[in-house]
Order: C-alpha cells, then structure tokens, then sequence
C-alpha cells in the first residue's frame, strides 16, 4: 500500500513540476525543452530526486547552478499544488539517456545506409 502511494506522490511531483518549469524565469535554466523524466522520492517524503532531460542543453554546469537557484521557488510552489505532509526538498539529475538514444539511433541509420549501397 505504500509503495502505492509513493508511485502516485511521484507522478504527482512530476506532474506539477513539468509546469512549474515552464515557469522558471532564470534564463541559465531557460535552454532548452526541459522534460521531468522520472521523480524518486524517499519513503519520508523529504527528499525527492528528479531527474530532468533538456533538448538543446547549452551549458549543463549553468543549467545546474539555475536549478539550484530556483530550487526553493519551486519547492514553495510544488508545496502549494499538492497537499503533502512535508514538501520535499527537491535534488535534481540531468538524465543523458535521451541524447544518448539519439545518437545510438543515428548510429543504426548509418549502418543501414551503408550497407544498402553495397
């Protein structure tokens, strides 16, 4: 029953914090489609990871300083649009895996486009 719980508060998270992110006014974090891939969140609810993937991430260093500065903006606003015991303090990743599919997946095009022309 908890894990159930847990599931649905991090879709919840996710949820609410893909908006929120639109919303972001600090342009170090403005650069690019930012998606909310996955949220982890520990059983206590204090800590929640989030794990973000930007098409068209310029400086990932900067991008982590904005998100770290906006971090309590957001925590404030996710605590206004849910209605949790604790607001969790919010740790975010830059998630690679969809740059990295791409790229594997321009791989296979060549391949295929070589080996069509033998």
């Amino acid at each position: 029953m908890a894990s159930n719980k847990l599931a649905r508060t991090n879709d919840d998270i996710q949820r609410v914090l893909s908006g929120l992110l639109t919303q972001v006014k600090n342009p170090r974090v403005q650069q690019g489609m930012i998606s909310v891939t996955r949220v982890e969140t520990t059983g206590d609810l204090r800590y929640a990871k989030v794990w973000l993937s930007v098409l068209g991430l310029e400086n990932e260093k900067e991008f982590r300083k904005g998100l770290r500065s906006a971090s309590g903006w957001l925590r404030r606003e996710l605590g206004a649009g849910l209605s949790l015991r604790y607001t969790p303090e919010l740790v975010f990743e830059v998630d690679h895996s969809i740059e990295q599919g791409a790229y594997i997946s321009g791989l296979i095009e060549k391949l295929e486009a070589g080996g069509k022309e033998e």
